[in-house]
């Protein structure tokens, strides 16, 4: 029996699964967390250029509507992102979509670097929807090209790879943004530039390395350039099973052609898979791990925590990130993908609660800003291992190929827009309810672990079809619409 390694390097599996990622997930990481260490430079940037353009100080409300802007058109470019997807892949393949938005990120780096030389915040506006356009796109697509390049038997382990990038460009933003690197007033800009070096990478790499198989086969129907690409990717080999497999599901795309993301919103047959993804994309969202990635500072210090602390705590907080992610890719396949969830979601409500009590300890235990340190580090190493790195998996699962890009729409869409609002809404919530908020978030996230436990099936070793098959038993709204009786009778 070969081992996880042997069949990662037997061809170029492996060292696509890096150069997918350091242009796909890494930048949507990156981007999330690169503008706390900046914000103070970013603003007496504002406060500068308007005082330069009218001779006069800016209201402070006015530099704190611009500075809004900034941050939320993140999240606007990756509402528009996420739209795209099917566009972008459709018409031009995952490797040509791939190379497409690798262009759009080094455009956005170019604006964003310019933009202080030219001294126009409009411009760092800019640069921020079009880095969340392409952090959206290229997080989906990767994602995507992922699932479709990996046998049954390590599809987990492969498809896992996402969230560890995620976690990679989490981290490398805390550390770039240190003081002692590029966490300083004159280098704001090329701070947030850093992951357009790597999009420079890929541009130049992609077009030596193969197209999805499944695609090919599926879509394109061309049968030989599939097996060309698997023996590229996995080494020789004849792949009859993977192929049949293909096989099987091309036929029954054939029987239910590719769905719009509307149709798909109205498909019985796939009514369980979209209940499914989206508790899980929401309670993921709600769960509070976001948050932390993009308020840290004010969560830290609402604890308690001295300043001067807190950016070397955001530091361990990615390096926890990192190192969860890496043995949770090896377990999935040994331990299956329910248990991660259920018990990450359990264990995830019982740390939010003790964050409740212990943060109202604060003015009578010296102890309590550490311990609370401690327990959001235990979230995070959870989250990480369970809900976090097992999402991308069972998005890529549980969705056959006339439904998965259209899925990969709806859901994108739904998280960026849950990102939006939690992003507008938490410094509020923090303020008003103090320590009282993160029992929003636990309460997330005990539905998440209720649900999961009572409603998703295992989907470990199995078929795309054999899963579908399964979400089709789930009859708690009803058994499926005439579509999918006609859908079995044909099969």
């Amino acid at each position: 029996m070969e081992t996880l390694l042997q069949q990662l390097t037997r061809g170029k599996a492996l060292f696509l699964i890096f150069i997918l990622g350091i242009g796909g997930s890494f930048q949507s990481g990156y981007h999330i967390t690169s503008l706390s260490s900046p914000s103070p430079f970013i603003r007496s940037f504002i406060n500068i250029t308007l005082y330069e353009r009218s001779a006069a100080p800016p209201p402070a409300h006015t530099v704190t509507i611009i500075w809004s802007l900034i941050v939320s058109m993140y999240a606007v470019g990756g509402l528009f992102g996420a739209v795209s997807v099917k566009c972008f892949s459709g018409l031009l393949g995952r490797k040509k979509a791939v190379t497409c938005n690798s262009f759009i990120a080094i455009v956005a780096a170019g604006i964003m670097l310019t933009s202080k030389w030219a001294k126009s915040y409009e411009m760092i506006i800019v640069a921020r929807m079009l880095a969340g356009y392409s952090a959206a796109l290229g997080a989906n697509i990767h994602l995507m090209y992922l699932g479709e390049i990996s046998p049954r038997e390590i599809r987990g382990v492969v498809t896992m790879s996402s969230a560890t990038f995620i976690a990679i460009g989490k981290l490398s933003a805390q550390f770039f943004g240190l003081s002692e690197i590029l966490g300083q007033e004159e280098l704001w800009n090329v701070v947030l530039c850093v992951p357009a070096c790597l999009s420079v990478v890929q541009v130049i790499i992609m077009p030596y390395l193969p197209e999805a198989p499944r695609y090919l086969f599926i879509e394109k129907r061309d049968d030989k350039a599939c097996k060309q690409a698997m023996q590229s990717l996995w080494g020789q080999g004849d792949y009859k099973q993977e192929m049949a497999e293909m096989l099987t599901e091309q036929a029954t795309m054939e029987a239910a052609p590719v769905k719009s993301p509307l149709r798909l919103l109205r498909d019985k047959s796939a009514r369980w898979q979209l209940i499914t993804m989206s508790t899980i994309s929401c309670c993921n969202q709600l769960s509070g791990m976001a948050m932390i990635s993009t308020f840290a500072f004010d969560i830290f210090q609402k604890a308690g925590i001295p300043k001067d602390q807190i950016r070397y705590i955001t530091l361990g907080l990615g390096i926890t990130g990192i190192l969860t992610f890496i043995p949770c890719g090896l377990l999935i396949e040994r331990v299956g993908r329910r248990p991660l969830f259920w018990m990450g979601y359990g264990i995830m409500t019982a740390c939010w609660l003790l964050v409740t009590v212990v943060l109202n300890l604060k003015a009578c235990r010296s102890w309590a800003p550490y311990a609370t340190a401690v327990l959001i580090i235990l979230f995070i190493i959870f989250f990480s291992g369970g809900p976090g790195g097992a999402s991308g998996t069972l998005n890529s699962e549980i969705f056959v190929q006339s439904n998965r890009v259209s899925a990969f729409v709806i859901f994108g869409v739904q998280r960026w827009f849950v990102f939006a609002v939690m992003g507008l809404v938490f410094p509020i919530l923090i303020d008003t309810l103090d320590s009282y908020c993160f029992v929003f978030f636990a309460c997330s996230c005990l539905l998440g672990c209720v649900f999961v436990f009572f409603f998703l099936p295992e989907t470990k070793g199995k078929t795309l079809l054999q899963i579908s098959n399964e979400f089709k038993s789930i009859t708690l709204c009803g058994n499926s619409g005439p579509e999918e009786r006609r859908l079995e009778t044909k099969l």
